[in-house]
């Protein structure tokens, strides 16, 4: 949804400029680097187990930030939140990530944790003082949780959701039961006011990225060209356009320079790069593997026995990242 940590310091300004789609005064190029060598749990919802903005993240710090060691543990659950509610209509209650945040912590053992919850904890109903308020409550309960593990929190607030191209999964006034299949229309401001909830929750040791507020930026600026343009075709899950947005936020916030082309351009180059499917694989292995060795519960309980086996292949796929980045 351990081992001895480097100074606090270090951490929020490393998970600042992870998660921000804005360059941080005074950041270096080389705090690129940083990555390596550190644990990084990145918890989430179904947005993070497909995992592909994670990819480019690690495809762009390998090929613009060559070092050993980068070592990001991407396990995100589809449908989980944070909240602990569910819409009327489910086949199960959707899972919640502090149902099994301390055997992530104990089994991952991160120096840093990244959440970005929020696109399932209003169930795709009107705002609602009390649903935002079981938000905050599973906020602070991830944060509580998070400094008793030693590591450092970094909250992203969640991405956008986009009524465009679904209107025929949109409530219309006669609804009385909304949910996935039948959202309210202005879901966005649940979302803005999750966003501003995980925003009041910045602290000495608490980062909080506004990544909302990137993407609803991005799309809009898109919107002005292609009035019809989405990065969400089904109003929740980025397409790869999105995912590559996503990606290439975090890489300039880390001080990288990706390339300034347009994103369907950029998209193919990388595709076409043999870095990519190496880098690919082993982020999709991983986060398999420790999922399932984490454990999580979707109608059914899950539960692996080792990783080890997954570990032993990644490395190799990790040694020959780095032998393919040196020679780019």
């Amino acid at each position: 949804m351990n081992t001895p940590c480097p100074s606090f310091r270090f951490l929020v300004t490393v998970a600042v400029i992870i998660c921000s789609g804005f360059m941080s005064a005074g950041l270096r190029a080389s705090d690129a680097g940083a990555l390596a060598g550190k644990r990084t749990l990145v918890l989430g919802d179904s947005i993070t187990q497909n995992g592909l903005y994670v990819t480019f993240l690690e495809y762009y710090l390998h090929r613009l930030a060559p070092s050993a060691g980068y070592d990001l543990v991407s396990i995100g659950l589809s449908s989980e939140t944070v909240a602990g509610l569910s819409e009327p209509g489910l086949r199960f209650p959707r899972p919640n990530a502090l149902d099994r945040l301390d055997a992530a912590l104990a089994a991952v053992k991160p120096h840093i944790v990244f959440a970005c919850y929020g696109m399932n904890d209003g169930i795709y109903h009107p705002p609602s003082a009390e649903r935002l308020a079981a938000y905050e409550a599973g906020l602070d309960r991830l944060i509580e949780k998070v400094r008793e593990a030693g590591a450092s929190f970094v909250i992203i607030t969640p991405p956008i959701f986009d009524p465009l191209p679904i209107p025929q999964r949109l409530a219309t006034a006669e609804t009385t039961v909304f949910g996935y299949q039948s959202t309210y229309p202005n879901y966005n401001d649940v979302l803005q006011s999750f966003a501003a909830a995980g925003l009041r929750r910045r602290a000495a040791d608490v980062t909080v990225i506004d990544l909302h507020a990137g993407m609803r930026a991005a799309l809009a600026e898109r919107r002005k060209v292609d009035p019809a343009f989405t990065f969400c075709p089904d109003g929740v899950h980025p397409s790869e356009l999105g995912h590559l947005l996503m990606g290439r936020i975090v890489a300039r916030g880390l001080g990288l320079n990706p390339p300034d082309a347009p994103l369907e351009a950029e998209l193919s180059r990388i595709y076409a790069d043999p870095l990519f499917p190496l880098v690919r694989d082993r982020r999709a292995m991983r986060s398999e593997a420790w999922l399932s060795f984490v454990g999580y519960t979707h109608s059914t309980t899950i539960k692996s026995a080792s990783v080890r086996a997954a570990e032993v292949v990644a490395a190799r796929l990790q040694a020959e990242i780095e032998a393919v980045a040196a020679k780019l």
